[in-house]
Formats: C-alpha cells, sequence, structure tokens
C-alpha cells in the first residue's frame, strides 16, 4: 500500500495528490494507492492513518507513504511505528510551534469544510512528534528553499542523515514535484 497523506488545510484533490494518482495509474497500476481525505482533529487523523496501516499489515501489504507539510510529520511517525520508506515533502517538522496562529475557525477550500483549531489540537502534536530520526535509510525528503510556510533549514535539521533533494527556490507546494515521481518510485521501490 501506498498511502498518500496530505498536509494542512489540503486534500486528496490537491494537485500534487492529483498528479501522484494519475503518475500511479499510468506507471505503478498494480499500487495500491491509498489517498484518504483526514479528518480535521489530530487524534482523529491520525487513527485514521493507523487503521489503514493495520488493514494494510494485515493482508501482508507493504508500507509505503507520500507525506506533504503537515502529511510529511504524520508520515515520519508512522514509518517508524509501522515500518515501510516515506517520501516527505516539504515536511513539517514541529507544527506545533505553528499551530497557535491557526487557532480559531479554519476553512478548508478543498472540501468546503468549516472548523475549529482548537488548542487540543496542537497538543495532541506533541504525541506524534519524533525527537530522533530512528530509521535514516527509510526517508527521502524532497526540499525547496522557497518554501514561504515553513523554513526548509527545520527539515534540513532534522533530517540531515537521510537522502535529501534540496532545490532553490521554489515553494510550499514543491514547484515540479510531478518531475520526481520517478525518482519516488525508484526510491520507495514501487512494483
Amino acid at each position: 500500500m501506498l498511502l498518500y497523506i496530505h498536509g494542512f488545510n489540503s486534500s486528496p484533490d490537491s494537485e500534487k495528490g492529483r498528479v501522484t494518482a494519475d503518475y500511479m495509474r499510468r506507471c505503478h497500476p498494480q499500487v495500491n494507492l491509498v489517498q484518504p481525505q483526514l479528518p480535521c482533529d489530530t487524534r482523529a487523523a491520525m487513527a485514521l492513518l493507523g487503521e489503514l496501516c493495520e488493514q494494510a499489515l494485515a493482508k501482508g501489504e507493504t508500507l509505503s507513504f507520500i507525506g506533504s507539510s503537515l502529511g510529511g510529520f504524520y508520515a515520519s511517525f508512522l514509518v517508524q511505528r509501522y515500518g515501510g520508506k516515506a517520501v516527505l515533502i516539504n515536511p513539517a517538522v514541529a507544527p506545533y510551534h505553528l499551530f497557535d496562529e491557526f487557532l480559531g475557525p479554519q476553512h478548508n477550500p478543498y472540501t468546503g469544510e468549516d472548523y475549529q483549531v482548537l488548542p487540543e489540537h496542537k497538543d495532541a502534536l506533541l504525541d506524534f512528534d519524533l525527537p530522533a530520526i530512528a530509521n535514516p535509510e527509510r526517508f527521502f525528503v524532497l526540499l525547496q528553499t522557497g518554501d514561504e510556510v515553513l523554513d526548509y533549514r527545520d527539515a534540513l535539521t532534522k533530517y540531515h542523515c537521510c537522502e535529501m533533494l534540496l532545490q532553490p527556490g521554489g515553494d510550499h507546494s514543491f514547484i515540479g514535484y510531478g518531475a520526481q515521481l520517478p525518482a519516488i518510485g525508484r526510491f520507495l521501490q514501487l512494483p
């Protein structure tokens, strides 16, 4: 199973989600690509992701992850808990430090959902934090220095021992992401 994990206020219907699904259909049709719409609640999102991993493992499937932004934070935790490999795209390293600016009403432009970010959502993120990367060979990190949302240097520091692609410029969406999908497939050893 390849689990694509979108970021905060995003969706599998984002450009990266659609490009990933199209590429997998064309180039790796035998891969079980799962792209859930995550609940806004942090604990509920991680419960859903954990359940999907456990179901895949029960069927004897291997696990692979692509996580973007907050999805990269989640993917890091899931790899450490369940195994497998992950590709992280401009990952959030310590999203709980950023959540203060998002407390209160939010609107997901992809789903149309209005919801509240509460202090407990921020606190829940701490439960999924990894102080260090125990298995660096399981990670491929894609960073662009022009990320306007996250400071790429935080991910550069945390994942310094992992395989990495650091590109100058770009933005938080990771401009040119589609061109990286063949390298992503090779790293994840997709059939």
